[in-house]
């Protein structure tokens, strides 16, 4: 799924924005996603301020910003400022995008994390990370959505914050798609003056570079897909991330050696008391990306199935209040406005009516076999946190469908051999499913699962995962 939670291991890393002031002077890119060398009319122009040395702890990197038009068929709406951080070698031929998470994560904050792990990478080649429009300095503010869903997309959001959030936004959110973004990136390599470069993406970062290196396959050397979304998108229901759900927690009791079976007493729970089912389906989730050896639930689950619920429940508690994400680090209002856009839900896009939403997906999901839904149940399909936002979210312009994103996979085809895929066998966030099935989607790709990591595997899986991605990286 498109996941937030990457962002909670990074959010100590708040580090302050580059701050340059734009220049007169600017950079026309491509414009918006189309093939590389289609002709279109001339987009609005993107504006480059240039780099100088980032503010603060970050001042051995250069920092720029580039402003582009909210709108690109509609100048007159203004303009957005995304940051940018370059670190490696600044006069290098190569470059090399480093693509954060979410929706909603920032990248330059994240710049004294990411380059140093990629020494080698950056001895000869650019290394160069962003705040994608919406984010970082940047950051579309919903303090109640914010304070409700922290770092997660699975939590469950009032009515009320949803709206309320679209409201502050305004008729901007349907401008936070992820097709805005590709076209923003296509101005700052434009910018960069870079002929070519290669994308490492994590999590929602790997749609962003399917989707850019689909829409600009001329322009890309090499793709790294971390924790890989696919370009075709998912489930909402999520049917076929709970078969992973009950395979990793039998890894992970099997490997301890419990006693029982824990996707069986997480069964059991959810029947016993169903408004635990969506709250433990983000804690589970969740846990993936944080801790994959899952420490302290399956005990807690095997005494609910038992009929003790509370060892459950202040488990999910403790867990869930840990969590204190701010918009800066990962914005829930770009969240919001980027998931609701990219998905396709049981009723449509964003551009649906909100009032046969509820409906739509209830009838969808009574049709679905209870073995699919294993070890969860049906109030998970419909009220899991990805379906309850997007359910509430206002009718919106929404350009995106589901035969772009299959047009998108067979222009990625081609990709497979300069795609390497990463994946953790514990992932439950962007899970194994999912990269397989990109895997099998891109002939001549190689796939490396990481066994016993979770989420975001080069950060996670010590050492090794990011070597093979800066092997990678290095070559050709």
């Amino acid at each position: 799924m498109l996941r937030a939670a990457v962002a909670a291991a990074w959010a100590a890393v708040a580090l302050a924005a580059c701050s340059a002031a734009p220049a007169d002077s600017g950079a026309t890119g491509s414009g918006p996603e189309s093939t590389s060398g289609a002709t279109s009319a001339a987009p609005p122009a993107a504006t480059w301020s240039g780099l100088s040395a980032c503010p603060g702890e970050q001042r051995a990197y250069q920092c720029g910003v580039l402003r582009v038009p909210l709108d690109r068929a509609d100048p007159g709406t203004g303009s957005v400022d995304l940051n940018v951080a370059v670190g490696g070698s600044r006069g290098a031929d190569r470059t090399m995008l480093f693509l954060t998470g979410g929706p909603g994560q920032g990248g330059v904050a994240a710049a004294e994390r990411v380059i140093p792990r990629f020494a080698q990478v950056g001895a000869s080649q650019r290394i160069v990370l962003l705040d994608q429009r919406g984010t970082g300095a940047g950051a579309l503010r919903c303090p109640e959505l914010q304070q409700q869903m922290r770092s997660s997309d699975l939590t469950v959001p009032s009515d009320g914050a949803v709206t309320a959030c679209a409201a502050t936004i305004g008729e901007g959110r349907a401008h936070y798609a992820t097709s805005d973004t590709v076209a923003d990136l296509e101005d700052l390599r434009a910018a960069l003056g870079a002929e070519t470069w290669s994308l490492d993406g994590v999590s929602y970062g790997s749609y962003v570079a399917q989707r850019y290196a689909a829409a600009h396959p001329d322009r890309v050397d090499r793709l790294v897909l971390d924790s890989v979304v696919p370009v075709t998108g998912f489930d909402p229901l999520l049917t076929d991330v709970y078969p992973e759900v009950a395979r990793v927690l039998r890894a992970v009791c099997d490997q301890s050696r419990c006693a029982g079976d824990p996707a069986e007493a997480l069964n059991a729970t959810v029947k016993r008391w169903p408004d635990l089912s969506p709250v433990l389906l983000d804690v589970i989730t969740g846990m993936s990306v944080a801790d994959p050896t899952f420490s302290g639930l399956v005990p807690a689950l095997l005494q609910a199935a038992a009929g003790q619920d509370q060892p459950i429940r202040a488990f999910a508690r403790g867990w869930q209040s840990g969590d204190q994400t701010e918009a800066s680090s990962l914005s829930q209002g770009l969240h919001a406005s980027t998931l609701c856009l990219d998905l396709e839900f049981p009723w449509g896009g964003a551009d649906s009516d909100p009032a046969g939403r509820r409906a739509t997906v209830d009838a969808k999901v009574a049709g679905v076999p209870p073995e699919r839904l294993f070890p969860f149940d049906r109030t998970a399909a419909t009220g899991n946190g990805e379906v309850m936002t997007c359910r509430s979210w206002p009718r919106t312009p929404d350009a995106w469908s589901a035969a772009d994103a299959q047009a998108t996979v067979t222009a990625l085809a081609s990709l497979g051999p300069r795609t390497l895929i990463l994946a953790g066998d514990r992932d439950l966030s962007t899970p194994l499913v999912w990269a397989r099935a990109t895997a099998a989607a891109m002939p001549s790709s190689r796939l490396v699962v990481v066994p016993g990591v979770g989420h975001s595997v080069q950060s996670r899986g010590g050492g090794s995962a990011a070597a093979e991605a800066s092997r990678f990286l290095l070559t050709g």
